[in-house]
Order: C-alpha cells, then sequence, then structure tokens
C-alpha cells in the first residue's frame, strides 16, 4: 500500500499526518517551505477543549502546558459596565453567575508557531512520516488504485500515494488543480492586533470589551484581550468597515487609550461595581512593551466539494471563517481528526463509498452550520438597531454580548462542538437493545473517568484516536481490583464480542455516564462521537455498529449519503453552505456569494 500525501506543512497538515501515523498509516507531507516557521507573536491561535485534547493526543501536551495558557476567566463589559464573568475553576471546569452559561472548560491560547513547532517536532519522531521540504505541488493524476503529485523545487518528482489530502491554505494548489470552487464573502471582518508585555488589571482574565469610551485611537466598538504567558496579551480591536489604512500611530494611540481606560476603570472599581459612568479615563498609561503589530481579515468561504475519488481537502483549503469569535484553526484540527481515523479504516481494510463519503457530509455540514449561524448573527450584532435579534438564533435570547461570548468561548451555534446527528456512519434504525443516554448518537462523548484493561485509570478523551471504544457502565467497580472483575459478570462476554469485530477496538469501564443505567455498554467512534448505547452486551447489535461505523452496506454499494445540512434560504451563504451530493451545483442567479477565488 502506497503512503497518504498530505499537501502543506501548517498545523492542520502536520496534525492531519500525526494522527494518521497512529493509526499505522504511512505519510509523505510535501512542504513548499524549507521547514522554519515565521516567529509571529501577534499570530495566535485559540483552541477549544476537544481541538486542545486532540493535539495533546498528538504529543503537543508540554507545548500546550508551557506556551499555552489557560484563562482563569473570561469578562464581557459593555461601555464601563461588566454585564458577564465566567469563571474557570483550576481543573477546567467553569463556575459562572449564570445558570444557563452552559461553559465548559477554559479554551487555551498560544501561538501559533509554537503549535506548529511542537508538530513537527512529534512528526519527526514516527518512523512512519516523511516530511519533504522545497516542494511545490505541480500536478495531481488519479486512477483506481492511488494519486501521483507531481512536485517542482530542489525536491522536484513524482509521488505515489494511495490518497492526497490537500491542507495548503487559503490559496490550496491542490483546490485549484481539483478544479474545486470556493465561493464566499471577502473581508467579513478587519481587525487590527497587537501583542504586547504588560499588566493589565485582571491578571490570566480574557476581556471582551464592547463600546469601549473613545479617546485619540478613534473609534472602536469592540476590542477584546487575552493573556498568553509571561505577561504577554494579544489585543484585537474590530475596525470599521472599508479599507481604511491602520497607521503605527493609530495603532499606538489604540493601545495607550485601551491600556488607561482599564487602568483607570480598575482604579475607580466601576467596572467591577457594574455601574454605567461615562467619566473619561485620567490618560495614565501603564508601562508596556510592544512585540508585534497585524492586520487580520476574516474572509468566509467554502469549498464546493471536499472530496473527489481518492483526493481531499481541509483546513483553510476547504473553508474560511472566523468572524464573532469563532476558530477557523478549530475546525481544521476537526477536519484532521474526522479524516485521519476513516483513511486508516480505509487504508487497512479497504475503502467504502459511505465511509469516504462521510467526512465531507459530516465535517462540510458543520462547517456550513457554523457559517450560517455567524452569517445570521453578523448584522445583528454589527449594525444594531431594533432588530428582533432574539429570534433569529438557537439560544439568543440570552443577548447579543453573551452570544459573541459564547463563539469565543466555544458554545452555542458559534462555538460548540459539532454533532453529526444525521451522520451516514450511524447505527441502524431500530437496533435491537438501543437505549438512549444523556449523549445523542453522532455528538461528543462526555469526557467521564475510565478504566482501561491495562489498568490505567484517565480521561474517555485520553482513549481517542486508535480505535473504537466500547465503554462498559458498571458502578462499583471501582472499588474492586481490576482482577476480579475482569473476569466475573459481563466482562467474558463482552471482551468476546469485542474480540470479534471487524476492526480494532478497546473495552474500558467507567463507574457512571451521564443518563446510562447499569451495565450499558457504549459505542464510541475514534474521534469520540457516539454511534450507539445498548443496554447490556449484544454481540451482534455490536457487529452492526462497527459496520456502520466502517461505511455499512450502504456505502459499499457506491450510494452516496444524503448531507446532514439542508439548503435553507435568508443569507448569502446559503448557496455556498448547501452540501454536494450528486453532482457540483451552481449559484442560482441573483446570488450574492462570490465566485472570485482571490482575497
Amino acid at each position: 500500500m502506497e503512503p497518504v500525501i498530505v499537501v502543506g506543512a501548517g498545523p492542520v497538515g502536520l496534525a492531519l499526518a500525526l494522527a494518521l501515523t497512529r493509526h499505522g498509516v504511512p505519510v509523505v507531507v510535501l512542504d513548499e517551505t524549507g521547514g522554519k516557521e515565521e516567529v509571529r507573536p501577534a499570530r495566535t491561535v485559540v483552541l477549544r477543549p476537544d481541538t486542545a485534547a486532540f493535539a495533546a493526543r498528538l504529543g503537543c501536551a508540554q507545548a500546550l502546558a508551557g506556551d499555552g495558557a489557560r484563562w482563569s476567566a473570561w469578562r464581557t463589559m459593555r461601555r464601563r459596565r461588566l454585564l458577564e464573568r465566567v469563571a474557570f475553576a483550576a481543573d477546567g471546569t467553569a463556575a459562572t453567575d449564570r445558570d444557563d452559561s452552559g461553559a465548559g472548560a477554559s479554551p487555551v491560547h498560544l501561538p501559533q508557531h509554537a503549535l506548529t513547532r511542537a508538530l513537527r517536532a512529534a512528526l519527526a519522531g514516527e518512523p512512519l512520516a516523511q516530511i519533504v521540504h522545497d516542494s511545490r505541488l505541480a500536478a495531481v493524476e488519479q486512477d483506481d488504485k492511488g494519486v501521483s503529485a507531481q512536485t517542482r523545487g530542489d525536491n522536484g518528482t513524482w509521488w505515489r500515494g494511495s490518497y492526497l489530502v490537500g491542507c495548503d491554505g487559503p490559496r490550496s494548489t491542490v483546490r485549484k488543480l481539483l478544479d474545486v470552487r470556493f465561493p464566499g464573502r471577502t473581508a467579513v471582518e478587519r481587525h487590527a492586533v497587537a501583542t504586547l508585555r504588560t499588566e493589565l488589571p485582571w491578571p490570566d482574565e480574557a476581556l471582551l470589551h464592547r463600546s469601549p469610551a473613545r479617546h485619540g485611537g478613534g473609534r472602536v466598538s469592540e476590542v477584546s484581550a487575552r493573556p498568553l504567558p509571561g505577561g504577554v496579551w494579544r489585543l484585537d480591536w474590530l475596525l470599521p468597515p472599508g479599507r481604511e489604512l491602520v497607521t503605527p500611530d493609530a495603532l499606538v494611540a489604540r493601545i495607550r487609550d485601551s491600556l488607561a481606560g482599564w487602568a483607570t476603570e480598575a482604579a475607580d472599581g466601576s467596572a467591577d461595581e457594574g455601574t454605567a459612568g461615562g467619566r473619561p479615563h485620567t490618560g495614565l498609561v501603564p508601562p508596556y512593551e510592544l512585540l508585534d503589530t497585524g492586520v487580520h481579515t476574516v474572509h468566509h468561504r467554502l469549498a464546493r466539494t471536499w472530496r473527489q475519488g481518492r483526493a481531499f481537502l481541509a483546513g483553510d483549503a476547504a473553508h474560511l471563517l472566523g468572524a464573532l469569535g469563532t476558530q477557523g484553526l478549530d475546525e481544521g484540527l476537526r477536519d484532521a481528526e474526522n479524516l485521519a481515523w476513516k483513511l486508516g479504516l480505509a487504508w487497512h481494510h479497504g475503502p467504502t463509498e459511505g465511509l469516504l463519503d462521510s467526512y465531507q457530509v459530516e465535517r462540510r455540514g458543520a462547517v456550513a452550520a457554523r457559517l450560517r449561524a455567524a452569517d445570521s448573527a453578523l448584522p445583528l450584532l454589527r449594525d444594531g438597531g431594533a432588530v428582533r435579534w432574539r429570534t433569529v438564533l438557537p439560544g439568543a435570547a440570552r443577548g447579543r454580548s453573551t452570544l459573541l461570548t459564547d463563539g469565543h468561548l466555544g458554545r452555542g451555534p458559534l462555538g460548540a462542538a459539532p454533532t453529526y446527528p444525521r451522520t451516514p456512519l450511524t447505527a441502524p434504525d431500530g437496533l435491537p437493545g438501543g437505549t438512549t443516554v444523556g449523549t445523542l448518537p453522532g455528538a461528543p462523548v462526555v469526557d467521564v473517568p475510565v478504566t482501561a484493561s491495562d489498568g490505567a485509570s484517565v480521561g474517555l478523551r485520553d482513549r481517542l484516536g486508535h480505535g473504537l471504544l466500547v465503554v462498559l457502565v458498571a458502578p462499583g467497580t471501582g472499588v474492586w481490583d481490576r482482577r476480579h472483575w475482569q473476569s466475573a459478570g459481563l466482562m467474558p462476554r463482552l471482551t468476546d464480542a469485542v474480540g470479534a469485530l471487524p476492526m480494532r477496538a478497546e473495552i474500558l469501564v467507567t463507574e457512571a455516564y451521564p443518563g446510562a443505567a447499569a451495565h450499558t455498554v457504549l459505542v464510541v467512534r475514534p474521534d469520540g462521537h457516539l454511534v450507539a448505547a445498548l443496554s447490556g452486551v449484544r454481540p451482534e447489535e455490536l457487529a452492526a455498529c462497527a459496520e456502520a461505523v466502517r461505511g455499512g452496506a450502504d456505502g459499499a454499494t457506491g450510494r452516496r449519503p444524503t448531507a446532514d445540512v439542508p439548503a435553507q434560504g435568508g443569507g448569502p451563504l446559503d448557496a455556498v453552505a448547501e452540501p454536494v451530493v450528486d453532482a457540483v451545483p451552481v449559484d442560482p442567479p441573483g446570488s450574492s456569494v462570490l465566485d472570485s477565488e482571490g482575497d
């Protein structure tokens, strides 16, 4: 079997390559650069709990802990009034003054070059991986058995692979060679960015400040401050629409005004007391060291198709998003985790159309829903006015500022981890012995403590990424020695049933799972999404679940599954968000979707 060819050595390409090697798949990474990551302090990433856990499993735990920061709290302010404060405990769980906040663990904030460096170091130690630098892709050819890729440069040659994945960014060469359209909207938002070392009044707390006082820095509708290790902060100012030039003097004025305003508010205690005063700040600017600056432009685009035969798109090559606190790299890492185990199954056991098509159905549908939510929220959150915004987005009734907080913290339609309720890899309808638990099929499982067959006591997420997980809910096992319960009760029969499955699987035991009765068996995909919950040990039903995860009988016949995001009206991205099933649709006449691939 030929290796999988990954084009692009950014965080998504490196993460995909690493995840493939964990599934025993050899990988060739074509990197058009010389292998040295540009150090830009102003280019940082925010990882949600699920993507941070994925990066940690790939070998980046030390970088996340050393170069990343977990916030102790998140503040949302408007003018001089504190609207909401979400406090995160030391163990990552969240306490808040709102009963319906739905807050989870704190995100991890770190420089992108630190994450890329850690991924490169981990991949360098993998015997199944080969990174080829100074290799620019020139051509892609496919046949029934594999993919051929021609590169130019010092290492120019033809490469042969079983599959090819384009992780080569917004101007993807793979996407263009496959002739895949990339419609969407350009310059949805612009932000001025600065990274500096200073002391802010709220150590280790991130801040979203809406409508701060206007001073010499010009009109500012929104500014965010997010801490990094070593007293470093990243500040982002939302810029007004248009192409107004952000001069160095204007950016320094914004920095000084923001720092002075926060220092004054902390000194008089107005922000903490929640008053709505309008007294101007004293002009005293705390000392700061400016490290890096830039202007970040947000585009919203979605590739028409993410799979053509044995070639796939992932990350920025497949989608661009990032307005209202959403994180494009988060979605790119979810692409990598979703695709890696499916290519691993196809590489080892042979592909089915249902398995390979499920990547586009699940991931393109999830990103399309995210883009649609942002597209609906943008005019309401940015334009203001007497709009009935509470009825537009599910869960938006808590307020505009809280909706923004949801995007930054990974909650609600703008930020929550995706679910795949209509995935083609679902268990058969009417599965005998099927039961319901607190997690719906297709949704991410809860990270409950589990005990593995080797005696390790870890979180459920720690065992993801290798094969199917079969989790037995067995209250009381925690007080017994593992040698006793492994050979008692349901365990021998469960061990035999799992050993007969047509794919790699691991048995885990947990004391409890939300909504699950004793002796419930959970079947969990390698990326942490629930396949089904069964009442007791049912070998035939377990085998049916494993067959569904492999693509099922429908995939073997070549039938393309229906997408999980139906077309909807009401926004300029609707034509973009419509999933591709049997053919590449064209934009309807009069659509506001932009066909240009330029930025």
